[in-house]
């Protein structure tokens, strides 16, 4: 065999050997697509029909003996509203007669029904004396019988849906007294015991005014660091102790930053549990070592003759970093502040630790009102064994990738504006 002959076959093996490689890497590629489609697609599928929310349309009529005689705004508020359903549903069905039978009628409608009802009568005193078709809230079996998500084949012994209460829900149906209706109370309410009353609110609220914490929090300090550290520090022991521990303290597991959110905002400082503004905090300090990590690298990529040109035509150290560094490694610090926020923004482990796992049904208006968060709420819904949550908790993660979407996705328009301006 010829020299030349030994060259080729060499050639030859190389580009098989380049085109496996190849393969390989579009292989892993498509697979991760895939798995990130088949991902998008389940969660979608799952929590799409929370949008709909089905209602049991009642024709109830108040009358002024059921407000002790005198219609008030005390006596509203404090009627019997869950008998004057009752009444209106035995009215709907004469022939339910049995104890358990109107139990299982009764069931039909949420718990929550009755406070829709008092708010309405409350808003507008002039209905009692009349006869007004209520739509409120169904209770969480039929709303997801009504959405095919009850397997009516399979023994009655095994469902919590029974027969009884399909045959009603059946013939509200042919009443014209069942419709599914976009899900407003999910997108405006608080956590609840009940799927068909549990909405996302409180923890998008949550959740908002802990990212606004960390990110004011972290950010700044994050930046200040990472140009002290760059710019100014002296290579000595100290600076390159602190240097291996900010390493260090980006693979810490998270719950560790909770376990130290604890121990010190909150048994030291006796700061209040399940509060964004401790939640923020916590988030700040698991946030810090990623900004400072990429922004020092972001300082690093800027070419020092732009360092040296400033300082050659008379700018002090401080005014070379400002006004010429600085603005040239921001964009590479925007997206360390967007890596350390999309972090933060599903991290669960260290908000359970400082107790936003709490049931808390009331929407926070400020960082310093209880709350929970988004992540969370996933997590509580996901424990609950009842069918209806399913849907809420793939809504809820849908919710949580738009948030972190958007909240991205400003970042990026700050980052390149930033660019464009430099």
């Amino acid at each position: 065999m010829s020299q030349v002959e030994i060259i080729q076959r060499g050639i030859r093996r190389r580009y098989v050997v380049e085109g496996m490689f190849r393969a390989c890497g579009l292989s892993a590629l498509i697979c991760g697509v895939v798995f990130l489609a088949f991902l998008l697609i389940t969660t979608f599928v799952k929590g799409y029909t929370a949008l709909q929310q089905t209602y049991i349309g009642l024709d109830i009529t108040p009358m002024e003996e059921d407000f002790d005689g005198a219609v008030t705004e005390e006596t509203l508020r404090r009627a019997d509203y869950g008998a004057l359903i009752k009444r209106s549903l035995r009215e709907a069905f004469p022939d339910v007669t049995r104890r358990k039978e109107k139990k299982t009628l009764y069931r039909l409608v949420s718990s929550g029904a009755q406070h829709e009802l008092r708010q309405k009568l409350v808003q507008n005193p002039g209905l009692v004396g009349q006869t007004t078709t209520f739509w409120v809230l169904a209770d969480d079996e039929v709303d997801m019988y009504m959405k095919g998500n009850v397997n009516v084949s399979i023994p009655e012994k095994k469902r919590r849906f029974k027969d009884h209460a399909i045959e009603l829900t059946k013939r509200l149906v042919q009443q014209d007294r069942i419709q599914l209706r976009f899900n407003t109370p999910f997108f405006s309410r608080g956590d609840s015991r009940e799927p068909e009353q549990a909405g996302i609110k409180g923890a998008a609220m949550g959740s908002l005014f802990a990212i606004l914490v960390t990110m004011l929090l972290s950010f700044p300090v994050g930046i200040a660091a990472a140009i002290y550290l760059q710019e100014f520090a002296k290579t000595n022991r100290f600076t390159d102790f602190i240097e291996v521990n900010i390493n260090n303290l980006a693979a810490v597991p998270s719950i560790i930053f909770g376990l130290l959110g604890l121990a010190i905002f909150i048994n030291l400082f006796g700061l209040p549990r399940s509060i964004p503004l401790v939640g923020g905090m916590v988030l700040a300090l698991m946030t810090l070592p990623t900004i400072i990590i990429s922004s020092r690298a972001a300082l690093a990529a800027v070419p020092p003759s732009i360092r040296e040109a400033a300082l050659g035509i008379g700018a002090s150290p401080v005014q070379t970093v400002l006004h010429h560094v600085l603005p040239l490694a921001m964009p590479g610090m925007m997206t360390g502040a967007i890596i350390g926020l999309a972090q933060a923004m599903g991290e669960t482990a260290p908000l359970l630790m400082i107790g936003m796992v709490a049931f808390i049904v009331d929407i926070p208006g400020s960082p310093l009102d209880p709350g929970t968060a988004l992540p969370v709420q996933i997590y509580l819904w996901a424990d609950s064994p009842e069918r209806a949550f399913v849907e809420r908790t793939s809504a809820a993660i849908i919710i949580l990738l738009l948030f972190l979407s958007l909240v991205n996705g400003l970042i990026v328009v700050l980052r390149k504006k930033f660019e464009k301006r430099w």
